[in-house]
């Protein structure tokens, strides 16, 4: 309840690892199917600690913040917001085709996290590279992204065409829910390429589990030309500066589902609408981070790539870039 003052509570200061951080208006209610409020938001993130940080460390960062709670406005915000404290690193970002740039919130600890919650974000987007080489990914994503009509058993069907397809390869992949109606699997990589090689390796995957699975599947760029009841295996997400939720990010939602990460023995029975901000700790404690191996082993590239150069040969054209692609009505 709000305060004769207009406040949402008295500021509470917490010590996250050595340092202070302050939360004004910790009463606020950011979730509103069960009442969880933004401080309950930075309980959530610090009872998952060492995963969200092994998600985010070291990478460019853009948050998606709600000041209002999660039924108020979204901000998308790539610069650091204001304020931040003298420990709070950054990784400047280029932007030549607009002239521009951008220093983004760069996490290399817990206090980090939880500063970025005062500022009301409530997800995480990282980018899939790191700050010592903005430009060179070392992070695979494959997003499994359901057509209106498709359920989620379908995506699971493709998840697991998706993991035969990187066992193959001598990849391993680490699911995720993506805290909608998808998943997510990631894959480390060398750090040897730059974006449109590991996209064109992406799309190169993804037209290989469509070929197992037809009709289920589909790599079509524009929408209008995807089966309703399809998975779009989403390469797109490999361009520069286009992002994914975070391993352990709260989802502004009303009931704060989490982009969960899981074993793939759990894929089969793995409810989305299941895993939140109420429960995940719970499972973190029981569990820990079950992505926590994800840096012990990289994949290489190359196979991927010899697979794109066949399909170009073979006159499978490329696809436009993203910053391309028209609006869409």
């Amino acid at each position: 309840m709000a305060s004769r003052a207009g406040g949402y509570g008295e500021p509470v200061v917490l010590d996250v690892g050595g340092f202070d951080v302050r939360i004004s208006n910790p009463e606020r209610v950011y979730f509103p199917a069960r009442g969880e409020t933004k401080l309950d938001l930075v309980r959530y993130y610090l009872a998952v600690g060492e995963g969200i940080v092994r998600a985010l460390r070291e990478r460019p960062c853009m948050l998606h913040r709600f000041p209002d709670g999660v039924a108020g406005e979204k901000v998308h915000q790539k610069r650091l917001p204001r304020g931040a404290p003298p420990w709070v690193e950054t990784v400047r970002l280029h932007f030549p085709r607009y002239g521009l740039h951008a220093d983004e919130l760069c996490v290399t600890r817990l206090a980090d996290v939880a500063w970025a919650c005062q500022m009301s974000t409530v997800e995480f987007h990282p980018w899939n590279s790191r700050r010592a080489d903005p430009e060179t990914p070392d992070e695979w994503r494959i997003d499994l992204d359901p057509m209106p009509e498709a359920s989620f058993d379908t995506v699971r069907r493709v998840a697991h065409t998706a993991h035969e397809v990187l066992e193959e390869l001598g990849a391993v992949g680490w699911p995720k829910t993506s805290g909608g109606h998808g998943l997510h699997v990631y894959v480390r990589i060398v750090p040897e390429h730059g974006f449109t090689d590991v996209r064109r390796a992406a799309l190169a995957f993804a037209r290989e589990v469509e070929r197992r699975l037809p009709g289920e599947v589909t790599t079509a760029w524009w929408r209008r030309e995807r089966d309703p009841a399809a998975v779009f295996v989403d390469y797109n997400q490999n361009a520069r500066d286009h992002t994914l939720a975070a391993a352990y990010s709260v989802r502004g939602n009303d009931l704060g589902t989490v982009s969960a990460p899981l074993r793939w023995a759990e894929v089969d029975a793995a409810e989305p609408g299941d895993l939140t901000i109420a429960t995940m700790p719970q499972r973190y404690a029981e569990l820990g981070d079950v992505h926590a191996g994800i840096d012990d082993a990289a994949f290489d590239l190359a196979p991927l790539l010899e697979w794109a150069e066949r399909d170009e040969a073979e006159g499978a054209a490329p696809p436009p870039e993203p910053e391309d692609q028209p609006e869409e009505g």
